[in-house]
């Protein structure tokens, strides 16, 4: 097996311990403080680190969008990441990351790259919760666990960053694109877990388009936590929880718990394995999809595209009421 390969084995199977790998990188300094903070993304989502190669301008660009650079072959847009998030390089911008994020191909520039770090999910806190740091970042890593002064970085939302930055050409969450509305029944809702704050949006919209009650919580753990609370009451009505929640819906990278282990949590539970779960994710290709499967989920669907979501939505519910 080539080392290419043994390396993507590796990373896939920390997933079976609530466990992945962050990059680190540096963009500079910030209005507030004259560190270099560190900032990260999942290095799933990294396709390629390489010094930065010439740019072409791309004429009436958006803000923050330096322009195009070919690389072997393939055109892709580079985007200025320090000036995204609101930092200011002091070397200059010297490293090109290039990422895939829901099915597209882009590169951030950065001023440098640090290490890569082996964290748990654990160690991952919503930003939400600890800062007041908007849609750019979804939580804060302890890279050194909970321990008193620990190293800190911050875990951007590429895909607010990207569609800040990238806005799609026209609404896409409509009566048209959304299809048929479901009806659920009477007491039951849909469960929805996305650490994205521009995500939880998307779905929130597209989920009430669907005509679809709706839950949505922030992380796997919140999730988790109110999957109990949802049995609690239905045990206590003498009725199976699935009478209160019709369909999980989840994306991967959350902090606490990743969508990996809440789906393996809910499939290896005798009370929540009847309940479908549906992993709508931007890690893209054919190892995440293959290894959704082996974590027991039901479908996956790829963000963010409306009509795939709501017509595997409609798919589960109607396989569901076929099963009973």
């Amino acid at each position: 097996m080539s080392t290419v390969q043994k390396e993507v084995d590796e990373r896939t199977n920390l997933t079976t311990s609530n466990k992945f790998e962050l990059l680190l990188f540096r963009l500079g300094v910030t209005p507030n403080s004259q560190h270099r903070e560190l900032f990260g993304i999942n290095v799933f989502k990294v396709r390629e680190i390489m010094v930065m190669p010439t740019v072409t301008s791309v004429a009436n660009s958006t803000a923050h969008m330096m322009g195009v650079t070919n690389i072997r072959g393939q055109v892709i847009p580079v985007i200025n990441l320090p000036a995204a998030v609101g930092c200011v390089p002091q070397t200059g911008l010297n490293i090109l990351l290039v990422t895939e994020y829901a099915r597209t191909t882009q590169a951030f520039a950065v001023e440098e790259v640090d290490e890569i770090v082996r964290l748990d999910w654990n160690q991952v806190l919503s930003a939400e919760a600890s800062t007041s740091a908007g849609g750019l970042i979804t939580s804060i890593a302890r890279l050194d666990g909970d321990v008193h002064n620990t190293r800190l970085a911050q875990v951007l939302d590429v895909e607010q960053i990207l569609r800040t930055v990238m806005p799609p050409p026209g609404p896409e969450i409509t009566d048209e694109s959304v299809g048929p509305r479901v009806s659920l029944p009477q007491g039951s809702v849909i469960l929805a877990a996305d650490d994205s704050l521009i995500a939880r949006s998307l779905i929130e919209k597209g989920l009430s388009t669907l005509g679809t009650p709706f839950i949505m919580t922030k992380s796997g753990r919140e999730a988790w936590d109110k999957l109990q609370d949802l049995a609690a009451k239905a045990e206590a009505e003498g009725k199976p929880v699935s009478s209160k929640v019709a369909l999980v819906l989840t994306d991967l990278e959350m902090p606490e718990m990743d969508g990996f282990t809440l789906t393996r949590k809910i499939k290896q539970d005798a009370r929540f394995r009847s309940i479908p779960v549906v992993i709508h994710s931007s890690l893209s290709g054919t190892t995440n999809e293959s290894h959704v499967k082996t974590v027991g989920a039901d479908a996956y669907v790829g963000k963010f595209v409306i009509e795939e979501l709501a017509d595997t939505i409609r798919k589960m519910l109607r396989m569901v009421k076929t099963a009973t």
